[in-house]
């Protein structure tokens, strides 16, 4: 399987992933961008430090400006590139994956995201051996970003009341950043898993899965704490448990944050509850659709300069910091939110709990596209959009059929306005896909 993703490059070091493929896609990346002033970040995983020195030594030999930020968390990085007024940016990461997994996350100038056609430019270049000369000598500046990325959160900080968090940074890179930003603030915290190990000893750190919520549930519960916080690997995407030790669904944090933001343009992608469109509304806000993806996002984002947006997986965007994903900010938010209410956090989220969902279910079939066409035609007296996959709506319910990038796989999200008809059209979708 190819390592060039539709977001990003990623894939198992050495055997796909190396010092001298990484050569290769700097190359590449200088050939096609022309920038000059790079930002370069990374991870802790142990094989992060060698593919960095390979990856700034080859843009060196390119005449680049090299700004080493070293360790850092995505949204620090983003927040590198834009604040330091790069011409582009490269971070050494792979996220929430295995400890096996190595990758690089690519941007331009302000952030804006290298992803889709251009990912598959860069293989293309590579194949092709079609490189630019290297015969320039550059230069390398170490920048430590991390006071001004810190003074640009707390700036949104707007805590009334002292709150009492449970904190799992799940040993990613949050255990970098979280601790010192939120010890400004009015706040008890308890960590868990806050020592950075990418090997990931006690769960993986991705807040989507339920199951790694298990101990910050029970450590909520346990401590009498207001609220939860679980953060991804590389500190894009963050979850959220209330007092009662219940998972929140992430759209309805993408409704809740957007209820605070009347008079906006509000993005959500495709697999969000109805509820998100009904507040966006009820605010006197302009609700975007868009494709799943944060390459996506982000881009209809800056299109219609939308204040922002949220995703069902947990990454949530905002326009203050250059259109780009920051679970740090999104947690803020709703510290904000929880702070200056009376109710606890079950009571809040209380509003946006309207209709009844599934958890996104993933099918196998040997011909996606031929299956997907198949239900279409089975929902035709539907409303039925094509902005990814199917959406097919009636008044009472819908469902998202789409394809994996990566996979031989269909993803199914449906939601309906009873528990009754949700189990009903469960079991009728799940017949026809596996028919």
């Amino acid at each position: 399987m190819s390592i060039f993703k539709a977001y990003d490059i990623r894939g198992i070091y050495p055997d796909e992933l190396n010092e001298e493929i990484i050569k290769k896609i700097a190359r590449a990346f200088i050939t096609k961008t022309k920038t000059k002033k790079i930002v370069v970040g990374h991870d802790q995983r142990p094989h992060s430090p060698p593919l960095v020195h390979a990856l700034v030594n080859t843009l060196l030999k390119t005449g680049a400006e090299i700004i080493d930020i070293g360790l850092s968390t995505t949204p620090m990085f983003y927040f590198a590139v834009s604040h330091l007024k790069a011409e582009a940016g490269i971070m050494v990461t792979a996220s929430h994956n295995p400890s096996k997994y190595n990758g690089m996350k690519m941007t331009l100038h302000d952030a804006i995201p290298i992803g889709g056609q251009d990912i598959q430019e860069l293989k293309n270049i590579i194949d092709e051996n079609q490189f630019m000369a290297m015969d320039k000598k550059g230069e390398i500046i170490e920048k430590n970003i991390f006071d001004n990325y810190k003074e640009k959160i707390l700036s949104f900080a707007e805590i009334k009341r002292p709150l009492k968090v449970v904190i799992d940074t799940g040993n990613g890179m949050c255990g970098l950043t979280i601790p010192k930003i939120f010890k400004d603030l009015s706040l008890e915290t308890t960590y868990l898993y806050q020592e950075i190990d990418l090997s990931f000893p006690n769960h993986e750190a991705n807040p989507l899965k339920l199951e790694t919520l298990q101990d910050l549930q029970e450590e909520v519960k346990k401590q009498n704490a207001h609220l939860g916080l679980a953060f991804d690997g590389d500190g894009d995407r963050a979850g959220f448990i209330d007092e009662q030790g219940h998972v929140i669904p992430m759209d309805l944090i993408t409704a809740l944050i957007a209820d605070q933001m009347p008079s906006q343009k509000i993005v959500y992608d495709v697999r969000s509850s109805k509820i998100v469109k009904e507040i966006v509304q009820e605010n006197n806000s302009i609700p975007i659709p868009s494709k799943v993806g944060h390459y996506f996002i982000k881009k209809v984002m800056r299109e219609k300069d939308a204040a922002f947006g949220g995703e069902v997986s947990g990454h949530y965007y905002f326009k203050e910091l250059s259109y780009t994903d920051s679970a740090v900010l999104a947690a803020i938010k709703v510290l904000n939110i929880l702070s200056q209410s009376e109710l606890p956090f079950s009571q809040l989220i209380k509003k946006y709990q309207k209709y009844h969902k599934i958890n996104e279910t993933n099918f196998e079939v040997k011909d996606k596209d031929a299956k997907i066409k198949e239900i279409q035609d089975h929902y035709k007296d539907a409303k039925i959009s094509h902005l990814d996959g199917i959406t097919v709506e009636y008044d009472d319910w819908w469902f998202n059929l789409r394809k994996s990038n990566t996979e031989p796989l269909i993803r199914l999200n449906l939601e309906a306005n009873s528990e009754e008809l949700i189990k009903q059209k469960t079991q009728e979708l799940i017949k026809l896909i596996k028919h």
